[in-house]
């Protein structure tokens, strides 16, 4: 685990926020980390021409990254991609701990999250076992305990975390500011024209390193959020292909939680996860609002976590005039939207670049939620959620819809 980055930016006026336009490796997370965006128009496609292209292509994606990936990593039970011959398990038993070594299961660790009173234990495969088999064979053999794989989790937006911003901005001191904003992404870069404190700390091999999406991501949640913010920066990336994993998920929302962040944003999208589950769960009993992305796989897709996981303000993206993406996903946990299309910045060098996606949604209603809610205190979180929807425009039906939320947050934003 990585140490942490102290970054402080210079002062300005609230500018337009964006990024520059920088090449894109292949392979590995950063391929996955974008949709058809670039080779589909999406906005001219019908509704269900749109759901048959995103479902293939998030089978193809996630198939071939799992191909090229496929001496660390495999599918699990439920056809997602997890970190090859791997389970995690909370809320072991000794009695059942003895049954799974008795079975061939080995320990590799235990890890204790100190800030969410959470342990999981880390189980090595017997030789040979798929990872959905054994995830069905340990549940038996630990009935008492919850069994999940190493899930990866992968950006909900048109950048991918790519580490081809180098290193971070030099650390320099300065206090927090008033809102704590918590982000779990790749490492944030230097943001031009924006006054606050970046604090990152790294949960993967080579982190904190700044990448591209969440150095988006961070400047839209800034943006929105107003002077005087400070930013939590988890980068649960770094320079690892299989980054973003669940077990690095939950050790960030340990330290965020320690950090009191009072707002975390969560621009990534996977499967439920029951370390992850658990992790925000507890983030959320000591006062932490989670944001989350609803993913740009489509109206069709199955719901994507965390967004889905109950109390968690799922959040989706509208265009210029407030219709929802094509792309954007649906159901009864929306919660709000943003804008989600069309942001197109100023950025380092003279550069600009325009960013699409629910992911960067996400983020300018965790900073309009952060000047409500400026710290942890879990008597204050039903207040603060209903003065976001009192801001909140009604978009499509009258009130809360599975397609809008509670309507459109931050309209004027990020552009």
């Amino acid at each position: 685990m990585a140490g942490v980055a102290m970054v402080a930016l210079p002062a300005a006026a609230m500018p337009q926020i964006g990024l520059p336009s920088l090449p894109t490796p292949r392979g590995g997370i950063d391929g996955l980390a974008r949709p058809l965006l670039d080779t589909l128009d999406l906005d001219r496609l019908s509704p269900d021409a749109v759901a048959r292209q995103l479902r293939s292509a998030r089978l193809d994606r996630l198939a071939g990254f799992v191909r090229t990936h496929r001496d660390r990593v495999e599918f699990d039970a439920v056809r997602a991609p997890a970190l090859r011959g791997v389970l995690l398990a909370t809320g072991v038993a000794g009695a059942d701990r003895a049954r799974a070594i008795a079975a061939g299961y080995r320990i590799i660790d235990e890890e204790v999250i100190a800030e969410l009173d959470l342990t999981f234990v880390r189980f090595a495969l017997p030789e040979g076992l798929p990872l959905g088999k054994a995830q069905r064979q340990l549940a038996a053999l630990m009935p008492a305990a919850e069994i999940a794989a190493d899930n990866l989790y992968f950006p909900s937006g048109g950048l991918p975390p790519a580490a081809s911003l180098g290193a971070l901005a030099a650390a320099q001191t300065g206090g927090p500011g008033g809102a704590r904003i918590g982000l779990i992404d790749s490492g944030v870069g230097p943001l031009p024209g924006l006054s606050t404190r970046v604090v990152q700390k790294g949960f993967a091999t080579g982190a904190p390193r700044a990448g591209d999406h969440g150095t988006a991501v961070a400047a839209l949640a800034l943006g929105a959020a107003g002077s005087g913010s400070a930013l939590y920066a988890a980068d649960v990336y770094g320079t690892d292909a299989t980054g973003g994993t669940a077990s690095a998920i939950a050790r960030a929302l340990g330290w965020l939680s320690g950090q009191q962040a009072a707002v975390i944003n969560i621009s990534l999208v996977g499967p439920d996860n029951a370390l992850v589950h658990a992790a925000i769960a507890r983030a959320q009993a000591k006062g932490a609002l989670i944001v989350a992305a609803v993913g740009n796989d489509g109206p069709a897709a199955p719901p994507a976590f965390p967004a889905a996981q109950f109390g968690v303000l799922a959040v989706t993206g509208v265009d210029p005039s407030g219709r929802v993406l094509p792309e954007a996903g649906r159901g009864k946990h929306v919660a709000f939207a943003a804008p989600g299309r069309s942001l197109a910045p100023a950025a380092g060098g003279g550069k600009s670049v325009t960013v699409r996606g629910t992911s960067f949604a996400a983020p300018l209603v965790a900073g309009r939620l952060a000047q409500l809610y400026p710290a942890p205190a879990p008597g204050r979180i039903e207040t603060a959620v209903r003065g976001l929807i009192g801001q909140a425009r009604d978009l499509g039906r009258k009130g809360r819809d599975p397609v809008y939320g509670h309507g459109l947050v931050c309209g004027d934003c990020g552009r």
